[in-house]
């Protein structure tokens, strides 16, 4: 780890400007960065030869006067996004090898404006998870997991580093090797995007939130995500889930890095039917810091049994700190959060059965041959999907059934409505609405694995503002006895990102938030 991996985004721009270093040489502290956490698996495919050249392209845009806002900065793409040319597995055996040959709207916008793209990172499959568990290339581990860094010969090491070193030089020599005591999961189903940002082998990642997808694995390793209104990111070339809410959005480690690459990330796109024809703000512009006379709205179904104090009393903190910043906090009710999970899991899954339709073995991916037709796409659909995604399909099918769809889907998506509905009323008393992100730390790799309802309980907090399409970023805000992060969660009205980024720095300022994760600390 070198001091480049420290900077933030806004950081790096600053010396790039300077010219205390280059993009050259800042991206190349970040691939040695890469190559040093492998041991966390938060990456499926590297690309270390396309951040240099991107990254040379940048210094040359930057001598030439054209640098975009994001120039020069290297970072992590989820494997749910299409780049052309580079293989996109959406953390699936079944799309293994596939190499799309476009690009997402997303990315574009990136590359366009100047980022450099480090490779691939890891996600649950078809980025239906809660922890990174279900990836078909083997779990995340998060950095905040505790062990020790040890020292030992390269000799002592696996065979396979020998047989890559040449022979004048194969001769023992100290290596550094991180021992676990505990593997915790990073949060899902943007693990890897999460990991990799808080472990400094990424300046920034995309990542995408179906029902806190972004913001629960934020707050379990202590960075910023924000989950933008439905529509105001495209959701072209990214793989679908659940498409009424599958939407993608920054994971950085400042506020101020996620309204920059948010700012980059936005816009219209005519090739989505669902992105919105919308101008995109300065969301810098923003950060202010004046949230004088604002309303913050303390929904009180949020206060769930079982939530530890610790917890509560963070809530409880995040609220002095607006009041003391200026802001009034007003009690709100959201009656129907109690059936937002129930929606979503009802919701989510009949999108996916559609969805996943298409992986059949015939156009791309897997094949796995059969006797005929029929049993090759039993055989492919079967070898090619996990666990979880084969239950998900199992539920979206039955719930689309002639016999069940009224009964189930019809009816929560009646639910759905009514959710979007209490938001609307709350937003008539109040400006946002704070919450804690997640109702627990992140816990080892392994829990709840034998328990799908338990692991789904750890969206209860996000899971709403998904199905009402608002905007919501978790920011860190203090570590738990165990000593894991914790994060509160800063909802808004639709495409008010702005006001949401604002308070969400307020929020970040007052927390003061600058633990280290231990595999991180352990190397500077």
């Amino acid at each position: 780890m070198t001091d480049l991996t420290k900077l933030t985004m806004t950081g790096a721009l600053e010396g790039l400007a300077k010219g205390e270093f280059t993009s050259v040489e800042l991206t190349e502290a970040h691939v040695r960065a890469v190559e040093a956490s492998r041991a966390l698996n938060a990456y499926i495919t590297e690309t270390p030869d396309q951040a240099i050249a991107m990254s040379e392209r940048a210094d040359a845009q930057r001598a030439k006067g054209e640098a975009g806002p994001m120039n020069g900065l290297p970072i992590a793409v989820k494997d749910l996004f299409c780049t052309a040319g580079f293989q996109t597995t959406a953390g699936s055996h079944i799309l293994e090898g596939f190499k799309p040959p476009y690009e997402s709207t997303v990315t574009a916008n990136l590359w366009r404006d100047g980022a450099v793209m480090l490779g691939k990172v890891n996600l649950d499959e078809f980025a239906m998870g809660s922890s990174n568990v279900t990836s078909y290339f083997g779990p995340v581990i998060s950095p905040w997991s505790p062990g020790v860094l040890v020292q030992r010969d390269a000799a002592e090491t696996d065979a396979g580093f020998l047989a890559e070193v040449t022979a004048a030089i194969r001769q023992p020599r100290p290596v550094q090797e991180w021992q676990w005591s505990r593997k915790l999961v990073p949060g899902g189903s943007s693990g890897g995007s999460a990991a990799a940002v808080a472990a400094r082998c990424a300046m920034a990642a995309t990542g995408t939130d179906t029902g806190g997808s972004i913001r629960q694995p934020a707050s379990f390793v202590g960075i910023v995500g924000i989950k933008p209104t439905y529509g105001r990111c495209s959701r072209w070339g990214i793989v679908s889930f659940a498409s009424s809410l599958d939407q993608a959005g920054p994971m950085t480690r400042t506020v101020a890095d996620a309204a920059l690459m948010l700012g980059s990330m936005c816009g219209y796109d005519p090739k989505d039917s669902t992105s919105v024809d919308m101008p995109v703000p300065d969301f810098k512009a923003a950060l202010t810091g004046d949230i004088r006379g604002l309303k913050v709205g303390i929904p009180k179904e949020y206060r769930v049994d079982g939530m530890p104090a610790e917890i509560e009393k963070l809530w409880q903190q995040g609220i002095d700190w607006l009041r003391a910043a200026g802001a009034e906090p007003v009690e709100i009710s959201l009656p129907h959060t109690k059936y937002a999970l129930a929606t979503y899991y009802i919701v989510a899954p009949a999108e996916c059965s559609s969805n996943l339709a298409r992986y059949d073995g015939v156009r791309f991916g897997l094949r796995v041959e059969g006797g005929d037709l029929k049993e090759m796409y039993e055989n492919t659909r079967a070898e090619g999907f996990g666990a979880e995604v084969k239950r998900r399909i199992m539920i979206g099918t039955y719930v689309l059934s002639a016999g069940y769809y009224d009964a189930y889907y019809r009816k929560a998506q009646q639910v759905r409505t009514r959710i979007a509905q209490d938001f609307e009323e709350a937003f008539k008393l109040c400006d946002v609405i704070l919450t804690p992100t997640a109702p627990s730390t992140a816990f080892e790799i392994g829990a709840n694995m034998d328990d799908p309802i338990a692991m789904y309980l750890n969206d209860v907090f996000t899971v709403p503002a998904s199905l009402a399409g608002l905007p919501g970023i978790s920011v860190p805000a203090g570590l738990a006895s165990d000593g894991l992060p914790l994060g509160l969660q800063i909802l808004g009205r639709p495409f008010d990102e702005a006001t949401v980024l604002k308070v969400a720095g307020v929020v970040e300022s007052a927390a003061d938030f600058t633990a280290l994760p231990p595999f991180v600390s352990a190397r500077y």
